[in-house]
Parts: C-alpha cells; sequence; structure tokens
C-alpha cells in the first residue's frame, strides 16, 4: 500500500480489534449479554473491514495492464465502499436485531461471571484508545490545516478516514455498552441492556452511511484538490502559455490524471510545441508528484487566428 501511514493505521486497528473481539465473545457466552454480543460482532466487522483494507491496498500496486491501462489504483476505493456494506450489514443491522430480541426478552446478568463484561469493556477501551491515537498520529501528518471533517470529506486516500471513523464509533459503542452493563448490573434489568445494544446498532448504521457517501464520491471520479489544481495551472503558465480548459482526475489516492488544452502561437512549429509541451509536462511532475499521467492538447490562441484573417 502506498500510503505507508494508512498502513499502520489498519495495522494497529487490525491487531487490536482481533484480541478484543476474542475477550468479547468470552464475556458474552459467561454472561449472555446482548450488548457484549453486539461489541463482539462489531469487533469481528472492524477486523474483517481492516483485512479488506490491506487487501485493497495490494491490489492497488499492480501494473496497468491492457485491459486496465489506467492501473488499479480504484481498487483502494472499491474495497473501502466494501467497508462500508459490511459495517453496516454485519455491525449495525445485526446490533439492532439483537437490542430488538433483547427488548422483546429482557432479563439480567446473574452469576459469579458478572464482572467479566465489566472487565472486558474497560480494557478494550484502553486499547481502542491506543488504535485511535495512532490513527490521530498518522492523519496529522497529512491533514494540514484540515478540520477533523474536512480531513474526512477531502481525503484522497481512504485507508485514514475509515480507521478513523471504526476507531471512534468502536469507543463509543464501548461506552454504549459500558453504560448498558453496568446499568443492568445495578438494576437487574436487561432493558438497559438492549438499550446499549441498540445505540451501538444505530450509531454503526450512521459511520457506515457516513463512509458510503464519502467513498462513492471518490468511486465516482473526483478532481485533484484546489492546492494541487493551483499548483499545476502555475506550472503550465510558468512560461506564458496560456490555458484554456483543464480537467483533472484522481485514478487512486496517489495517481492523478491532468488533461488540458492550451494555447500556442500560430506560428510556431511543430518541434516548438512539442518542446513546449515536454516543459509544461516536467514542470507539473515536479509541482505535484502524484500527476503521473498527462494530457496537454495545443491549440491556437483566438486572437492569433483573427490577426491572419484580418
Amino acid at each position: 500500500m502506498a500510503a505507508s501511514g494508512g498502513t499502520k493505521a489498519v495495522v494497529a486497528a487490525l491487531a487490536a480489534n482481533l484480541t478484543i473481539a476474542l475477550f468479547k465473545f468470552v464475556a458474552y457466552f459467561l454472561t449472555l449479554s446482548s450488548s457484549m454480543l453486539a461489541e463482539a460482532i462489531h469487533s469481528v466487522a472492524d477486523s474483517g473491514n481492516q483485512v479488506l483494507l490491506l487487501v485493497g491496498g495490494k491490489r492497488a500496486t499492480k501494473q496497468a495492464s491492457p485491459q486496465h491501462p489506467f492501473g488499479y489504483g480504484r481498487e483502494r476505493y472499491i474495497y473501502s465502499f466494501i467497508v462500508a456494506i459490511v459495517l453496516f450489514s454485519v455491525g449495525g443491522l445485526f446490533a439492532l436485531y439483537e437490542a430488538y430480541q433483547k427488548w422483546q426478552h429482557p432479563h439480567g446478568i446473574e452469576g459469579e461471571w458478572w464482572w467479566v463484561p465489566l472487565a472486558v469493556l474497560v480494557g478494550a477501551i484502553i486499547a481502542e484508545s491506543l488504535s485511535f491515537r495512532t490513527a490521530i498520529i498518522e492523519s496529522n501528518h497529512v491533514r494540514g490545516k484540515r478540520t477533523w471533517g474536512q480531513f474526512i470529506k477531502t481525503a484522497k486516500s481512504p485507508e485514514l478516514p475509515v480507521i478513523l471513523l471504526e476507531d471512534f464509533g468502536a469507543l463509543l459503542g464501548l461506552i454504549f455498552a459500558l453504560a448498558g452493563v453496568s446499568l443492568t448490573l445495578v438494576t437487574g434489568n436487561g432493558i438497559f441492556d438492549a438499550l446499549g445494544t441498540g445505540m451501538i446498532g444505530v450509531l454503526l448504521v450512521i459511520i457506515a452511511i457516513v463512509l458510503a457517501v464519502e467513498t462513492k464520491s471518490l468511486l465516482l471520479g473526483e478532481s485533484a484538490t484546489k492546492e494541487n489544481v493551483r499548483s499545476i495551472e502555475n506550472a503550465i503558465q510558468a512560461d506564458g502559455t496560456e490555458i484554456i480548459h483543464l480537467k483533472t482526475l484522481h485514478l487512486g489516492p496517489e495517481e492523478l490524471l491532468v488533461a488540458a488544452k492550451i494555447s500556442v502561437p500560430a506560428h510556431a512549429s511543430g518541434q516548438q510545441i512539442a518542446e513546449a509541451i515536454d516543459n509544461a509536462e516536467k514542470r507539473i511532475r515536479d509541482e505535484v508528484p502524484i500527476a503521473r499521467i498527462i494530457y496537454l492538447e495545443p491549440d491556437i490562441k483566438r486572437e492569433d487566428i483573427a490577426a491572419q484573417n484580418v
């Protein structure tokens, strides 16, 4: 995967979720708490999602082929969209179903293992906090001056926003589960366990929808950032060349397609035009290294055509 920071955050989250999932399942089998079951399934879904992100990152590095001449960079977007579907269906809908069942047939948490869910949830909050901290640190390396909302909305690499939202959702979900389990233990009323489970389900559905909307935009094809567009424009115009129109498209997080129609003097020779295009391409790549594929189409200035016709 090209984004080493994203990979580090994904691996940290995967290690945390696999460990947490195991302990949550143990706690569920000992207490039959629906909040613990919802959280266990949540951790399994998150673990599967992190594996999907790693697979997508690996597949995106495949070389371009005649069938896919622009490469496989969008594999990362596709797998991130699948993550949103998994989080919605496996995590969110299952938790809502479990909450409904528990609401219909509430029961308290009894027996000598009553303390296990509390211990597991507290430990899970600590582990998820460390994973979330890693995601924040890696995101800050590329976030710049953007707010967190702007970063999630405008980031072209999907891994970090996905992990940020998953870890944030996991922490909130653990807090909901801890509240539900604690109130059930204190009151002996399983309704609180059901409420905690339901809140986890609603949270996961909301996060999945946000991820799906943002990833859909990337799949449809987003232009370069405003900063990169300005850099490309400045690079082209550095020798006085005028831009008739410019279009950019992300083929992947670190792969940018640049297409522009530029004006050339009516009297310029073919060699002069070719040299001007080559120089412009070099300046673009120097300013925006992710501009991998560049197409510059020369056109004659309209005023030059008008002057010739006088």
